[in-house]
């Protein structure tokens, strides 16, 4: 019986799909899987925030308005890590454009945060997705505060008091996330 492990055969499809992306794009869209799997596997990083003050930030949106989050105290924040490049971030785009309309005047806001090179191409995609809450620029400094952002969507649940009470790393049920911000919010 040979022992040796084969190396990894890689379809057709996903080696033209991959020859097609940037070398950067490429570099994301693994550390978007891997840490995954690394989130899954390390339950202390994935929980490192929970029940602590979310750390404070101030940007400029897409509209040109200060966002600060100290001053959305009072207000659920569902915080969304994203990009362009990442299919599972744009899939939940859409629910978070409903949630904002029906559970913003119950006090839910949602922030985007993209974490692309290119704000050209962020901005884009905010205005094709005609999306309804303020989305600012991340940077390094501001994913190293949220204890480094490696794999995208990472979502934040963020109470009236400015603690973190939920993460969401990854691809998620948005029924949970839904869940999740309802018992915030209260009746």
């Amino acid at each position: 019986m040979d022992t040796r492990s084969k190396p990894l055969a890689i379809p057709s499809f996903v080696r033209i799909a991959l020859s097609a992306l940037r070398p950067s794009s490429v570099v994301r869209l693994l550390l978007c899987l891997c840490a995954g799997v690394s989130a899954a596997q390390s339950p202390a990083t994935a929980t490192s925030l929970l029940h602590k003050e979310a750390p404070q930030f101030v940007r400029t949106d897409f509209e040109n308005r200060k966002l600060d989050l100290h001053a959305l105290r009072g207000k659920v924040v569902l915080l969304d890590f994203w990009a362009t490049w990442c299919a599972s971030c744009q899939l939940e785009m859409p629910r978070f454009v409903a949630w904002q309309s029906q559970f913003g005047p119950r006090g839910l806001q949602i922030i985007g945060i993209s974490m692309d090179d290119d704000p050209a191409l962020a901005r884009k995609l905010y205005k094709k997705l005609k999306l309804n809450y303020p989305v600012a620029m991340g940077d390094e400094q501001l994913g190293q505060l949220y204890g480094g952002v490696l794999g995208l969507p990472l979502t934040y649940l963020i109470d009236a008091q400015g603690k973190v009470q939920a993460q969401f790393q990854g691809e998620t049920d948005l029924n949970l996330i839904e869940a999740a911000f309802k018992r915030l919010l209260g009746p």
